[in-house]
């Protein structure tokens, strides 16, 4: 191989790896225009779902973190936490401002309820409750105390004479 071609090879090669510095620069700094001012502060939210009725832990329930612009409008984005044996759940690093939180579990209402971050911790406590019975008009409900009272039939109308 001649030195002009052994130049050559090393020319593209040259070209090759400052083209590949390139291209990880502008990832690089792509990745950052997208991150947040780091100046923004942020809070460290702690998150504890225990069960309504006796106070137990939920564990394995999905937490759903949203964050809310300033007209009450759920944004894009969002991330998703699972509790552990202890029902606990936590993030570093939520921005200020109005968090909706949802929470489901298996054998359990759906939770949802926007939170305002304001400082740097937060503790979120969140009690799950178990499903109602739905009301029906079709069933007897005339033993239930609880049941809405029955409406009486209008009086027949008095203005009528009779024929």
């Amino acid at each position: 191989m001649t030195a002009s071609v052994r130049l050559l090879k090393m020319a593209g090669m040259k070209k090759i790896f400052i083209t590949g510095i390139a291209l990880a620069m502008l990832a690089l700094a792509g990745t950052a225009v997208g991150q947040k001012d780091k100046d923004e502060p942020t809070s460290f939210v702690y998150f504890l779902v225990i069960k309504d009725d006796n106070g137990k832990p939920v564990r394995n329930a999905a937490v759903i973190m949203h964050p809310v612009n300033t007209r009450g409008k759920q944004e894009r984005g969002g991330m998703e936490l699972k509790t552990d044996s202890e029902g606990k759940a936590n993030f570093d690093g939520i921005p200020y401002g109005k968090l909706r939180v949802q929470v489901l579990a298996h054998g359990f209402q759906t939770f949802g309820e926007d939170y305002d971050v304001d400082k740097n911790k937060v503790d979120i406590t969140i009690k799950l409750k178990r499903p109602q019975g739905q009301f029906s008009v079709y069933e007897d409900h005339s033993k239930d105390p609880n049941a809405a009272p029955k409406q009486d039939s209008p009086p027949p109308d008095q203005n009528k004479n009779p024929d």
